[in-house]
């Protein structure tokens, strides 16, 4: 079974146990992902404690190739996100 935690259920947690008030709490998550955005898109590494690190990678250009119909296309290079979750989330899933 497949559950989603969206960002209308972050802003309801910190609702309930912190005792913000709703739009205070959908503010706090929103200025996060902001931060969170303007960091990596400028090449910063994100690590959250307990958590994990979120690395902004560089991926060189190659040469793909359509399966269907064999058809050959270069990739281009580009910016690719890549986490990597600590020690201590990899226990708690385990």
């Amino acid at each position: 079974m497949r559950m989603n935690l969206t960002k209308k259920d972050l802003v309801n947690l910190i609702y309930m146990q912190l005792g913000f008030s709703k739009k205070i709490s959908e503010n706090l998550i929103e200025d996060f992902i902001q931060i969170t955005i303007e960091n990596l898109s400028k090449g910063k590494t994100l690590k959250l404690s307990k958590f994990g690190t979120f690395i902004i990678r560089q991926k060189k250009s190659r040469v793909g190739r359509n399966p269907k119909t064999k058809e050959t296309f270069v990739i281009t290079e580009r910016k690719a996100l890549s986490f990597t979750a600590s020690k201590k989330l990899q226990d708690k899933l385990n």
